[in-house]
């Protein structure tokens, strides 16, 4: 018997080798596609292809794998509209396993209408056809990578740029031609470097130039901080939801001057911390727009924000201001859908969904197009300043402008409406309309029966006495679109708003209540101030800092533990280091890094570590270098001051040769990176054991684990430190693995009775 055991035991590693994911969920999406499985307890990492646009079997990049605990998920990004299918391989000893395709998935295109694109322009570091621009650069940022990843920009004052906003700044001047896709992973805290606590994108309105920043998946959160626009041109920001922003702006995302050509989209705005105003409980602006133009805001969800879109403020001018707004749900949001000074606006296709105070309004010589549009218990769905149901007084059914201006007291613009679909409104007052007091004076709105009527320029605001401008109908200005119903509109807005699928924090409102209240929703504020990721692990991150950025280039990487001796010095969490270190014995370059500080290999010099599996040793010396090193009380010879080695798990030292200086060092797994020493990996508790009807695993946290056969059989899933059923268990021996909180790999055995 124990010689069965023995023989079952060795060849249990292949059979669990063999098994392949079970896939959980796949969908495509707008130019995206994902895939989520159950983990398999053998796996150390996991390969994903897409296969599709003419493209087969191209590889993701290690970020865009994540680990939820119960769950993985990958996202192919930046694919073009079409059939895919993707393909998960898990990764066994360092080599890939079979792997399992999803269905075939369709893509959609994002709809690129509106302003953003007048001109020929394709905003941010995507195509047309949804596909990444070339020669972009690509960087992941995540809660650990957030203040050390780095890029080497053409232009900054300080090479490398280090840290999320340093690399922006970079690109302030406006001299790095090459696409800037930043992808935000999970839920992001503030950087250690923020502009007033606003991440700030500008790049001197560089026509040539381009910046997306993006969230990965359904769950990008950028929580407590805010981001701004300024200066900037050719700007896309999408797929992030933000929440809980407290920077002195206060805006969730606001475009403050100088800007053109920006597309901000399937985005979802929740509460901000509170202002010092009454009117800013809910955080100040969720999405506002100054001085800016050629902007397309669109497919946006906003959670009952208190001010939502403020749009204009000191321009002054009517002229050149042109701005879109389609397909965003306004969702029990209190007002300011958009609040408009001097701009043409075009607004179509949007849901108001419970709104308590009012859908747009117009001032200061505004033109507002609303067309299309779903207005359901929206309070006052459009208002044109001191005017119409501006000063309307509902108690003695008079109109008054002294006490009366519920929304503005500036002069008037005008709103051009068609096609709208209202219900449940408490006023609304078209042009000429009998029923309501001076009606081609008091007008909230001039409805037309078609798209292509002009309003006369006799038509003018009751104060200001400003004309609409007929933006829409200038075949000059105006872009090639087509509208939905405002039905279809209403439905694809729900569909598509927000972040992928709707993103991960979901929320039931009380029509009932939240329709007619501005106040705050306690509930959900205290969900959001609450809110955690569920993200569990990413593949190929960093640990923890400091480490070196993953390639620019957003191509795969290995897991693996990096020194830069230019900014980390002599601390490292991996590697025991004892030596001198120089910053005069010259500079070398390195993987895109400018490396100017070196470790000096003298006879004092001793470098330890250790590895928990094969892995690789790389060494970077001067250009020039050519000598040797000492690994392992073994001289290596280096020659182009470059040298890599295949190192078996265990202890290894690193000394002098001959002089040299060494500026940075990696050590790179196949799978996740192992820190501790290889008698820390091995058995999870387990008790009793043998066990007749129940059993605990015990570990210092709840951790999900597997049930194996011993044939490699996947048969029960369950949680750490609580009781485990085996009365549908037959006897016998079995393993038992899981995935301590830094992705090791732990085991254990059970004997069932």
């Amino acid at each position: 018997m124990k010689r069965l055991l023995s023989l079952l035991l060795l060849l249990l590693p292949l059979a669990l080798r063999a098994q392949t994911v079970n896939i959980l969920e796949s969908t495509g999406w707008l130019e995206t596609a994902y895939v989520r499985w159950q983990p398999l307890a053998t796996a150390q990492s996991y390969n994903v292809y897409y296969t599709g646009g003419g493209l087969v079997n191209q590889k993701l990049d290690d970020q865009l794998i994540r680990n939820y605990g119960a769950f993985y998920r990958a996202d192919a990004l930046g694919l073009a509209p079409g059939a895919y299918t993707l393909k998960i391989a898990p990764v066994v000893g360092g080599v890939e396993g079979t792997g399992t395709v999803t269905t075939s998935l369709t893509v959609r295109a994002q709809d690129r209408t509106g302003f953003a694109f007048s001109n020929g322009r394709v905003p941010g570091a995507y195509n047309a056809n949804g596909t990444v621009k070339a020669n972009a650069v690509i960087l992941y940022i995540t809660q650990n990578s957030k203040n050390t990843v780095s890029l080497n920009v053409t232009g900054a004052t300080t090479n490398p740029c280090v840290g999320l906003q340093t690399i922006l700044d970079g690109f302030k001047k406006g001299r790095d031609a090459r696409p800037l896709l930043v992808r935000l992973v999970g839920q992001i805290t503030d950087p250690s470097y923020l502009l007033a606590g606003d991440l700030v994108i500008e790049n001197n309105n560089f026509a040539t130039g381009a910046i997306t920043l993006e969230g990965v998946g359904n769950d990008a959160v950028a929580d407590g901080w805010g981001i701004r626009v300024k200066n900037a041109s050719n700007v896309e920001i999408r797929n992030i939801g933000t929440m809980n922003c407290d920077s002195d702006e206060g805006d969730n995302i606001g475009l403050q001057q100088d800007n053109d050509y920006i597309w901000v989209h399937n985005s979802d705005f929740f509460y901000g911390h509170a202002g010092s105003d009454p009117d800013q409980v809910k955080g100040d602006g969720a999405l506002d727009c100054k001085r800016s133009t050629y902007v397309t805001f669109s497919y946006n969800h906003f959670w009952d924000t208190g001010k939502s879109n403020l749009l204009g403020l000191s321009e002054n001018t009517t002229q050149n201001l042109y701005i879109t707004y389609h397909h965003n749900w306004y969702d029990h949001s209190d007002s300011r859908h958009p609040r408009v000074r001097f701009y043409s606006a075009h607004v179509f296709n949007n849901y108001y969904d419970g709104n308590s105070k009012y859908g747009a309004g117009s001032t200061e010589g505004s033109s507002v197009f609303m067309e299309g549009n779903y207005f359901r218990n929206c309070k006052y769905p459009m208002l044109t300043s001191m005017q119409g149901t501006d000063v309307f007084n509902p108690a003695t059914q008079t109109n008054n402008y002294t006490t009366m201006p519920i929304f503005s007291n500036e002069d008037g613009g005008t709103i051009k409406a068609f096609d709208n679909f209202m219900t449940g409104q408490l006023r609304f007052v078209p042009y000429g309309a009998t029923g309501f007091p001076r009606s081609t004076v008091d007008f909230d709105a001039y409805v037309v029966t078609s798209r292509s009527q002009t309003i006369p320029s006799t038509v003018t605001s009751a104060y200001g006495a400003n004309a609409y401008n007929n933006f829409d109908t200038n075949p000059a200005i105006m872009y090639t679109y087509t509208p939905d119903s405002p039905t279809a509109g209403r439905d694809n807005a729900v569909l598509y708003a927000g972040r992928v699928k709707g993103g991960d924090f979901q929320w039931t409102f009380n029509n009932a209540v939240d329709d007619a209240s501005s106040t705050v929703n306690t509930p959900l504020q205290t969900a959001l101030v609450n809110y955690a990721t569920g993200l569990v692990s990413v593949q190929g991150d960093a640990a923890a800092p400091p480490v070196t950025p993953p390639n620019p280039g957003g191509g795969g990487s290995t897991s693996g533990m990096v020194h830069n001796f230019t900014t980390a010095g002599l601390t490292s969490t991996f590697y025991t280091i004892t030596g001198n270190l120089s910053t005069s014995q010259g500079t070398t370059t390195y993987n895109g890094l400018t490396l100017t500080q070196c470790l000096k290999l003298e006879s004092s010099t001793n470098i330890a570590f250790t590895t928990t599996a094969s892995a690789t040793l790389t060494l970077v010396f001067n250009t020039a270098f050519s000598g040797t090193v000492r690994i392992d009380n073994t001289n290596q010879t280096v020659s182009g001051g470059l040298y890599t080695m295949t190192l078996p798990a265990g202890v290894h030292q690193i000394a002098k040769g001959t002089t040299a200086n060494l500026y940075y060092m990696s050590t790179a797994y196949a799978g996740t990176l192992g820190t501790r020493a290889q008698q820390d990996e091995l058995a999870v508790k387990v008790f009793p054991n043998p066990a007749a009807d129940e059993v605990t695993v015990a570990w210092k946290s709840n951790r999900p684990f597997a049930l194996y056969s011993i044939t490699g059989a996947l048969l029960k899933t369950g949680f750490t430190n609580q009781s485990f059923n085996l009365k549908d268990v037959k006897p016998g021996l079995y393993l038992i693995q899981m995935r301590d909180e830094d992705g090791y790999l732990r085991t254990g055995r059970l004997l069932k009775q």
